[in-house]
């Protein structure tokens, strides 16, 4: 019974009667959004360098920890197959951490966290808009504004000295995904986007701000969720 019940609600929610996308349409979709950073790091050579030689291992990096937030993205149909996408969020708040250093100037902590908000604008193929089931591919590009960037030192010799990152990173970004498209214009979403956001890390020292690290978080963006078109 219970079985049967269930292909009974599949079937209605499943079916496509007046749900396929036409030009003109809009799309509101609310996902969940998991932001896994996929950083690159040279912060020991960078130290070594730019602050003091042999103050860091060359192995030593920064590591940015991952984090789920709502999102909230709008679609607009230039045709059945062409959308343009423009994903908001409200901000990421992530971790960062000193990694893999054995030294004592700059030991292994957690500096603080950054708040990024990731606005990205894509422009989408869709594949079968008149389908239940929808996959496309997408490119365009990512701004992200760092709303909270100032970091600290708390453990070594330099406990207490400052350390920001840039205020701001462009970049492109990639994405693919699909539609599943439902009664009255409801659909359920997966999507999975690349990003490329770079930033320059800075400590403050008596002479200034030197640079520490060329930090490329590049993240992906996995995301589950529902919409509405309109």
């Amino acid at each position: 019974m219970k079985k049967t019940a269930i292909s009974l609600i599949l079937a209605a929610l499943l079916s496509v009667t007046n749900s396929h996308a036409e030009q003109g349409d809009w799309v509101v979709r609310l996902r969940a959004t998991n932001i896994s950073p996929n950083e690159s790091s040279d912060l020991g050579k960078y130290v070594n360098k730019n602050v003091a030689a042999g103050a860091m291992s060359n192995s030593a990096e920064l590591k940015v920890d991952s984090n789920t937030i709502p999102e909230l993205d709008i679609s607009y149909y230039w045709t059945r197959n062409i959308a343009t996408e423009l994903i908001l969020a409200l901000g990421s708040k992530h971790d960062v951490s000193v990694s893999k250093e054995p030294g004592t100037v700059v030991p292994n902590q957690k500096l603080g966290s950054i708040d990024a908000l990731p606005p990205t604008l894509t422009v989408q193929w869709h594949f079968n808009p008149d389908q239940t089931f929808d996959p496309y591919v997408g490119a365009g590009i990512n701004a992200t504004f760092m709303l909270d960037r100032k970091l600290e030192l708390s453990q070594g010799p330099l406990a207490g000295t400052d350390i920001k990152i840039d205020r701001t990173s462009v970049g492109p970004a990639l994405q693919a995904g699909f539609d599943v498209n439902l009664q009255d214009g409801w659909l359920l979403n997966a999507d999975v986007k690349y990003l490329w956001i770079d930033t320059d890390v800075k400590l403050k020292t008596a002479g200034g701000w030197s640079k520490i690290d060329s930090l490329e978080v590049n993240p992906w963006v996995l995301s589950i969720g529902v919409g509405k078109r309109f």
